[in-house]
């Protein structure tokens, strides 16, 4: 099995993306601040592609699902909307992981959920905790939006780009979310 990868700059800095001929299978910020530095969140990342992405080969370039996520970054960080649409994903992990990753697409952006409520949805009203560690390994960042995600108390709790980037992508979904519609006038 081939993955495909490269670099997509982000207004936040470069993001790694890999994708396998089904869909993108990663998205990851390459630098990160804080006590989850970005070696240790890409080395992760190599431990779940050995994992679900048996035998695999790296090969650096483009694939039609980077070349969509591409398109994606973009209209995110212009404020044009987040839909995951016709960008396919094939995000591989255990059967819990799964069901939270797609809990995680239906949060609107602009607003936020707690690991609480998302294990009450889910079924499991004890499972926050579970929740949070499939949160922290959704492999794709941003598409998939973990970042909405945040503590009962309303604290910002957690996030594998670092909390200043959890903040900025908060406060950018909420202003752009909150502008009231082009005018054709």
């Amino acid at each position: 099995m081939q993955l495909f990868r490269a670099l997509l700059p982000t207004p936040l800095g470069d993001m790694l993306a890999l994708a396998s001929d089904d869909g993108l299978c990663a998205l990851e910020f390459t630098t990160v601040r804080g006590p989850k530095h970005g070696a240790e969140r890409l080395s992760r990342l190599n431990e779940r592609l050995r994992r679900w992405f048996p035998p695999h080969e790296m090969v650096d370039g483009d694939a039609p699902p980077i070349a969509r996520a591409r398109q994606w970054l973009e209209a995110y960080f212009a404020g044009a909307g987040a839909e995951v649409g016709d960008l396919p994903l094939d995000m591989r992990g255990a059967a819990f992981e799964k069901r939270v990753w797609a809990a995680l697409l239906t949060i609107p952006p602009g607003e936020t959920t707690s690991y609480g409520a998302i294990a009450k949805a889910l079924g499991s009203p004890d499972a926050s905790r579970a929740v949070g560690a499939a949160n922290g390994a959704n492999p794709v960042a941003l598409i998939v939006p973990c970042h909405r995600v945040i503590g009962s108390s309303g604290s910002l709790t957690g996030y594998g780009g670092g909390l200043d980037r959890k903040t900025w992508l908060i406060d950018h979904e909420r202003r752009w979310r909150a502008a009231p519609p082009a005018s054709l006038f």
